[in-house]
């Protein structure tokens, strides 16, 4: 049974998904207030790129969001929704066709249409892309007419739309004329090409003014599309990389909305007049990894074999951390201690397995001595300082812990563009033990297996820093995808959890909160995925 979405009625959770908001008409035109004003706005860290195919980091996808746009889109409350697509439709086994709007032009007024769906299928799939993850998913993109574009997949997979928000498209011509046509590469300190400072998408809001660590201005787009009941005309975003500073820009009024406000600023911000803390559950589970793929560690002094291939010494540094210490102590009891690599909130989720192993000292000690390891040893820990809630002090106190058991942590604590120029495949995974977070850009746990759990093969294991690999677990990736019934995938699932866990292949400590502050004079609306859209902002 073919999936026809928006036409014909579904099975399975997916399909009640999926068809939500596929039976909604072409967009309205932008509705236009009477008093249009201003809004700032503060994160701890700078957005990488503008280059919507350069970094998959949440908040860098998030807030190329706001002049970029996939083909599909969600609402406030993570509802999908049509975007550069009006509909879909699953033709064939392994052919999605989607219908494109048609009317819509990019910030220079070319306009959108299949070319520019095809050209940024194949530009996602060039050297300097980190959307890898996306990319495995296509095999191809093929045109049917202007506005109909078939994207062709290995095998059956029933929730590729969910996929694709984060999949932006590019303007064909533009990116030809600035020979952007390869994606930026923002490892390190490189520049990257024109598209990693200049931006021509077909959103809401368009790029005027770029200044990397400085400030980016937007204003708002008078062609866009779509429809938006926000009253925000250009929006300034500064970089605050200092709690008490990014909270003390909130609480005099030099910003209207910060994030993210530590947890045990949340008071202060309760007591101060015409703010606030907007605070919620998010889906994003942090955890640590261990490089687990090369023969020596380049970061130990253990020479000439990797301790953490070894499960036990694995489930050693997993039993010397303290999760319920982290939680009270750091995050003022609003973090969630987890044994899965997914959230409550993510499909697939399984409370039945989220039990975490104890936290035992004696016992870790035991397992580090069982694998050769009496005394300990050394080794880095990457870790990024302006990412996370608290990230930086969670890395501390992993440390602290470790040590008790007799291993030393050179505590490597960077600003995010460092820390991810390091670590991710675009460097070679460059990196022995790390804190990682991550929100399934599907909301589905097949997302998190594959990306984080599946061997590093067949455009699978993207971010799999560590190159954990069991081929049961890949096996069981590629099964998921494909599976429609519920109870069989959801026991697929569970599969994969299960010897993930067993073998300690990740240790997942929590899901942290959402931890915004929020002046008086504004309404934002707060997804759970941690992403900012101007668009659902209005200035009082």
């Amino acid at each position: 049974m073919f999936l026809r979405i928006g036409f014909t009625s579904g099975r399975g959770f997916f399909a009640a998904t999926l068809i939500a908001g596929f039976l909604a008409a072409m967009a309205l035109p932008g509705v236009k207030t009477a008093e249009a004003k201003p809004f700032k706005w503060a994160f701890q860290g700078d957005v990488q790129t503008v280059d919507p195919h350069g970094l998959f980091e949440t908040f860098t996808l998030g807030f190329q969001l706001n002049f970029y746009e996939g083909l599909v889109s969600r609402s406030a409350d993570l509802e999908l929704q049509p975007g550069l697509a009006t509909s879909w439709e699953n033709v064939e086994p392994t052919v999605w066709r989607f219908t494109l709007r048609q009317g819509v032009t990019f910030h220079n007024g070319s306009t959108f249409n299949a070319d520019d769906v095809i050209f940024s299928v194949q530009r996602i799939n060039t050297e300097g892309s980190d959307m890898k993850v996306i990319a495995g998913l296509i095999k191809d993109a093929v045109k049917v007419d202007d506005y109909t574009v078939d994207l062709v997949t290995e095998q059956p997979d029933p929730i590729l739309p969910l996929q694709l928000e984060i999949f932006m498209i590019m303007d064909k011509e533009w990116s030809e004329e600035h020979g952007t046509t390869q994606a930026t590469n923002v490892k390190g300190d490189d520049q990257g090409n024109y598209a990693n400072l200049h931006a021509n998408g077909t959103g809401p809001f368009m790029v005027v003014e770029r200044q990397p660590d400085v400030r980016t201005v937007l204003k708002a787009n008078p062609n866009w599309w779509g429809e938006t009941k926000s009253n925000v005309t250009e929006a300034t975003f500064t970089p605050i990389s200092q709690d008490a500073t990014r909270v003390a820009a909130l609480i005099s009024g030099d910003v209207d909305m910060a994030y993210p406000v530590p947890v045990q600023d949340w008071k202060r911000l309760e007591g101060a007049a015409g703010v606030s803390p907007l605070t919620g559950p998010e889906a994003r589970t942090i955890f640590l990894g261990f490089d687990q793929a090369r023969d020596e560690l380049l970061y130990s002094n253990v020479k000439g074999k990797n301790p953490f291939k070894d499960q036990r010494v694995r489930q050693a540094f997993y039993q010397a951390i303290d999760i319920e210490a982290i939680k009270s102590k750091i995050m003022r009891g609003a973090s969630t201690p987890s044994n899965l690599m997914i959230a409550p909130q993510i499909n697939g989720f399984n409370p039945a397995l989220n039990k975490r192993l104890p936290y035992d000292v004696d016992t870790a000690k035991g397992l580090l001595s069982e694998a050769g390891y009496p005394e300990g040893f050394e080794v880095t820990m990457d870790c990024p300082n302006d990412r996370y809630v608290n990230d930086e002090r969670i890395c501390q106190a992993v440390a602290s812990m470790l040590a008790r058991i007799g291993v030393k942590v050179d505590l490597l604590a960077q600003t995010k563009s460092k820390y991810f120029g390091k670590v991710l495949a675009q460097n070679d995974y460059d990196t022995s033990f790390f804190l990682l977070g991550w929100t399934p850009s599907t909301f589905d746990a097949h997302n998190a297996i594959s990306s984080l759990m599946s061997c590093r093969v067949d455009g699978k294991g993207a971010f799999n820093l560590g190159g954990y690999c069991n081929e049961r677990v890949t096996e069981l990736a590629d099964l998921i995808q494909v599976e429609t019934d519920p109870e069989k995938r959801q026991a697929l699932i569970d599969e994969a959890n299960k010897i993930h866990s067993e073998e300690v292949g990740h240790i997942p400590l929590h899901q942290q909160p959402l931890s915004w502050g929020v002046s008086d004079g504004v309404t934002v609306a707060q997804r759970p995925d941690n992403m900012f859209h101007l668009r659902h902002v209005t200035v009082k």
